[in-house]
């Protein structure tokens, strides 16, 4: 892809990863970040994993006494001439055996991370994965995951639809691996959970579609109670004007499937008035969160320092899996890939949110999530800082305000 131009996305991540590596000595932990940077996929993710993953490079040199230096493979570098998959495997090929990393981080899209993590199995690889595939951890010895997968969400948010008495639930979906995953596990959920559940689902193609607005004309024609939209990356807003269009928005409750909305700086710019009232999946963790450690304090304060926000969960993640590694590498002694997966699956580390260790099952692998909770914002121009949380009841930090009045 030499002479291929480069998204914003991309020279940002590119140039944090190079300052960092500057002051990175040649016996330097070698950890490759594999992630989306250009279209098809979602660069806006895979710029808050690089952010991370400098951060967390950044804490181990400075805290742990061990450096770390990053490689970094944009994993759709060449998906606009070859399915997606093949792109992040060929990212994947060239961070294990050309530039002898000793453990990878960074994958986002579902559509990737399981092919990816079946080749890193394959060659003994240590793989961090930053997304909800519900099967992508299990039975694997060598993927490891700090992120909450989609069958981890489901039951909670189908706990909450039923508390809160909603009966009719549009649903709207991605033809993508995600929404597809998302729709189905979702839908089985609420039908079990719900009494007297109604479903409509409608399921989109994501890519090349323009707007979504007959989608969600029939959607309103529904009457629905909840609209719940699995969009993906453009989509979930495509679903959101949309929504709109067709008069559900602002005014009828609506759930979305991953944590996009803590992009507070782009969710308002993008969903406007529309957006508000809306209720996500996330991890327990806000800058104020009385929960975090002193490694997590670090982070927020630093990210902000550096970037001028506050950080959402997919920077937190590659943040913690470097860290976590780094810790794994200081006990190993070695970055040898053997000895760093020993020490991974025997040790415990230090997160933000307290000590972590890998127990290993059949069903789940290494999947340590963090706890989950559903946040919520209540008014236009929130930040993450706002949100609220609203589900479980023994975690909620506040009411749930419904767009259409009450509580």
């Amino acid at each position: 892809m030499s002479g291929a131009v480069l998204t914003d996305e991309e020279t940002r991540a590119r140039e944090l990863v190079a300052t960092h590596n500057r002051d990175a000595g040649e016996s330097a932990l070698p950890i490759g970040v594999l992630t989306p940077l250009s279209g098809p996929g979602d660069p806006v993710a895979g710029e808050l994993v690089v952010r991370g993953a400098v951060l967390g490079a950044r804490y181990a040199a400075e805290h742990l006494g061990v450096e770390v230096r990053l490689l970094l493979e944009n994993d759709q570098r060449s998906a606009t001439v070859e399915h997606m998959s093949r792109s992040a495997v060929g990212g994947l090929a060239k961070l294990a055996f050309l530039d002898r990393v000793s453990a990878v981080v960074g994958q986002w899209h579902l559509r990737t991370a399981p092919v990816v993590a079946e080749v890193a199995e394959e060659i003994g690889l240590p793989i961090f994965v930053e997304n909800g595939h519900n099967t992508v951890t299990r039975g694997r010895r060598q993927v490891f995951r700090t992120y909450f997968s989609i069958a981890d969400r489901a039951p909670m948010m189908a706990a909450f639809v039923a508390s809160r008495g909603w009966r009719r639930v549009a649903v709207l979906a991605a033809d993508t691996v995600f929404g597809q995953m998302l729709a189905d596990t979702l839908c089985d959920e609420l039908a079990s959970t719900v009494p007297g559940v109604q479903l409509h689902r409608i399921d989109f193609a994501q890519d090349g579609v323009a707007d979504l607005d007959a989608q969600l004309g029939e959607a309103a024609q529904f009457g629905p109670d909840l609209l719940l939209n699995a969009g993906v990356v453009r989509t979930n807003y495509l679903v959101i004007d949309g929504a709109r269009a067709a008069g559900l928005l602002p005014g009828i409750p609506m759930m979305v499937c991953f944590p996009f909305p803590m992009r507070s700086a782009d969710y308002w710019r993008l969903a406007g008035e529309a957006g508000a009232g809306v209720v996500w999946p996330a991890t327990r963790f806000s800058p104020s969160w009385e929960g975090l450690t002193p490694i997590g304090r670090w982070f927020v304060e630093t990210y902000h320092r550096d970037f001028g926000s506050y950080p959402p969960d997919n920077t937190l993640n590659s943040f913690t899996d470097v860290t976590i590694l780094a810790q794994a590498a200081k006990t190993a002694g070695t970055g040898e890939r053997a000895a760093l997966h020993a020490a991974l699956t025997s040790g415990t580390f230090d997160t933000w949110r307290g000590p972590v260790s890998f127990g290993w099952s059949e069903q789940d692998g290494y999947h340590q999530p963090p706890e989950l909770v559903l946040q919520h914002y209540r008014a236009v121009g929130d930040s993450a800082d706002d949100a609220v949380i609203v589900w479980p009841p023994e975690a909620a930090t506040g009411e749930y305000l419904d767009p259409r009045g009450g509580r």
